[in-house]
Parts: C-alpha cells; sequence; structure tokens
C-alpha cells in the first residue's frame, strides 16, 4: 500500500491517495505509520507560486502533534495531510548522483548555490553530508539561510529547520529526498552567502526569551505568525548549534521581526472557563470567533495536563473542521502556538498572544474563503 499511496501522492491523484488511505485504515493499517512511510515524496511536494518548501515542512511539524492526541484520533491528521500533499504540484524526482569522492568545502557549496546549479548543488551537500556529518551539514545550512529572512520572510530559516530535523531523525533512510529538496529551494532563492556574525550582545535568557515571543505574537496576520514560527523552528534546531551561534540567530531573528512593540491580548473574562468537553469546545470554535475561543484555551494554560487538553482540542478542531483545502500556514502556525503555550509555561500573556494570533490568522483565513 505505501508505494501505491506515494505513486497516487506523486501523480496528485488526490481521490486515488484518499481511497486508499481509507482502504488500509479499514485493514487495520496504523495512521502514523503511514505518515512516516511518506517522508520520500512529501519532500517533493511543491506550493506555487511560493518557492519556500511548506509541505515538507508541515510534514516535520505534524510530529509534534501527535503527543497530543489519542490513537483513535491520529487518523484525520493524517488524511488531512495526504489530502494537502496529493493535491499539489510536484518537483521532479532526485538526480542519480555520481559520487563526489574528494573533500567538498562549504565554500564550494555556497558558489554551486551562487551559479543556481542544483543538481551539482544537491552532489555537493550529498558529499559534504556524508564527509561532515548531518550535524554539521545542518550547523552550516542554518547559518547560511539565517542571512536571508527578510528576504523570504523567515522561510530560509523555519522551513530548512523542519526539513533538516526528519532528515537527521531519518537515521539509516537515504536523507538524498530532503537534500534534493534543500538544494532546490537554495538555488531558487539565491540563499548563497553565509554572514559574517558579530559577537551577540547579552544574551537571551528564559526571561528575555519570554519577552521576545510576547513581542513576536503582538502582530497579527501573515507577518505576524512568521515572526512566530521562525522564533519556534530556531529554538528547536537550538541543539545543532554553539551557544553562540543560537544567540545569534536570535539577534538576527530580532532584527528580522523590526521594532514592533509589545501588544498584550485583552480576552473576554467571560469566556475564559476551561472545559474537559470537546463538543463544547468544538462549538465554540466553529464560530470562529478569536477572542471567545482563544479565551476558552487559555484557561487551559496552568499546568501540564490541562496543556495537553488544550493542544489536543486545538489540533482536532482544525482537523474536524478541514473544507478539502488548507493553507500549509495552518498547521505550522498552530505548531508554533502551541511551542509558544508550552515553551512559557505558566506565562498567561504568552499564551494568551499566541492563541489569539494564530486563531485570529486561522479564522480570518477561513472566512475569506
Amino acid at each position: 500500500m505505501a508505494d501505491e499511496l506515494a505513486a497516487a501522492i506523486e501523480a496528485s491523484d488526490k481521490g486515488k491517495a484518499l481511497d486508499l488511505f481509507d482502504a488500509a485504515m479499514g485493514k487495520g493499517s496504523k495512521p502514523w505509520d503511514v505518515h512516516l512511510s511518506l517522508f520520500p515524496p512529501v519532500q517533493r511536494v511543491l506550493n506555487p507560486p511560493y518557492i519556500n518548501p511548506h509541505l515538507p515542512k508541515m510534514y516535520r511539524v505534524c510530529r509534534e502533534f501527535i503527543p497530543y492526541l489519542k490513537t483513535g484520533e491520529i487518523g484525520p491528521l493524517v488524511r488531512l495531510e495526504i489530502g494537502e500533499y496529493a493535491r499539489r504540484s510536484k518537483l521532479e524526482k532526485p538526480p542519480v548522483l555520481k559520487p563526489v569522492k574528494r573533500t567538498v568545502s562549504f565554500d564550494e557549496i555556497e558558489a554551486s548555490i551562487g551559479a543556481d546549479d542544483r543538481d551539482k548543488t544537491v552532489a555537493l551537500f550529498s558529499a559534504f553530508y556524508e564527509r561532515e556529518g548531518g550535524k554539521e551539514f545542518a550547523r552550516r545550512l542554518l547559518l547560511l539561510g539565517s542571512g536571508y529572512l527578510d528576504q523570504s520572510l523567515g522561510h530560509s530559516v523555519s522551513c530548512t529547520a523542519f526539513i533538516l530535523l526528519e532528515m537527521l531523525d531519518r537515521k539509516g533512510q537515504d536523507p538524498l529526498p530532503a537534500l534534493f529538496a534543500l538544494a532546490h529551494y537554495f538555488c531558487k532563492g539565491r540563499f548563497h552567502t553565509t554572514p559574517e556574525f558579530a559577537a551577540p550582545r547579552g544574551t537571551f535568557s528564559t526571561d528575555g526569551l519570554a519577552q521576545e515571543a510576547l513581542r513576536a505574537t503582538s502582530t497579527l496576520g501573515f507577518a505576524g505568525i512568521h515572526h512566530t514560527i521562525t522564533l519556534y523552528a530556531v529554538e528547536r534546531v537550538s541543539h545543532l548549534l554553539t551557544a553562540d551561534e543560537r544567540q545569534s540567530l536570535l539577534v538576527v531573528w530580532k532584527a528580522f521581526t523590526g521594532r514592533k512593540e509589545i501588544h498584550k491580548v485583552s480576552l473576554r473574562e467571560e469566556g475564559a472557563q476551561p472545559t474537559a468537553n470537546y463538543g463544547r469546545f468544538f462549538k465554540t470554535f466553529s464560530e470562529l470567533e478569536p477572542t471567545v475561543a482563544a479565551s476558552s484555551l487559555v484557561a487551559l494554560a496552568d499546568t501540564e495536563a490541562r496543556r495537553r487538553t488544550l493542544g489536543r482540542f486545538l489540533i482536532k478542531a482544525v482537523c474536524d473542521i478541514y473544507d478539502g483545502s488548507y493553507n500549509p500556514h495552518y498547521l505550522t502556525a498552530l505548531g508554533a502556538a502551541l511551542w509558544a503555550v508550552n515553551r512559557f509555561a505558566g506565562n498567561c500573556e504568552v499564551a494568551a498572544n499566541a492563541l489569539y494570533q494564530y486563531l485570529d490568522f486561522f479564522f480570518g483565513a477561513l472566512k475569506a474563503k
């Protein structure tokens, strides 16, 4: 079934892909196993007219939703994914690589990207990866991408980060699909010069980072969610960087977000009653009113157990209201919002801002259809 499903996705045959998934579920297959089998074809899913690999990024972010969900609730998420992957155009299959049997410098990689030579770039990526290791390759590519946050609305780090994380977790699996996706993206974006980092001024302590998260979530709309998604990505890959490099990336990220001031969301007190009943929450959610929905959720942010319920309710609701055609940011921004709620646990101001920013974006987009 896995090969047939991959072929249906590659052929952009959404109906067949969903039928195959439904048949597999009827035979007792585990939906998460189906998700894991999709790594190679998903790396080739495009989202024109944008060059950013939104769908491979979304694929990794969906992994972060699984701890929130009960076993029987994973199926709708994977079905949504399959529909989104299948309905979009695809990048061609990776070329057959000629092994590069010599040491490859990262300067050579940058020159190949600058020359827009995609096939040479993926061959150099592969050689560098093999000789220097996945972690070093990821570190260098993240630093390279960090020079283009303004130009890419943060995607040169956020998409790159999540694709790299998934690739590194696929121990023993051919990394070529991800390397090809990244080579295609970096050549299209002309991301070819690693910036020179000045020594970071001060450090971003936990409290300082919470203030930055509050500032990131203070802007609504498309730009605002990208500020939060990019911070989420930087934090998720911080273990791949040195302490100074992480601080430098945060400095670059802060410059990318501009000089916006902190604005704290004020939620309605009457809506701020937590509920353990998903049906009641979904009824509120379905009204598509961000203030009311965010109020009911933020009341669940005070303990670890209730934050898990908060995440479960929100992920389920986004899946249950699915209309057959989603912007991938609906899921990647959801991942960023849940990250913020949990990363700054107990900070009700960050939780309120993050949830409201996400719901205002998501509900606004649904209403505009």
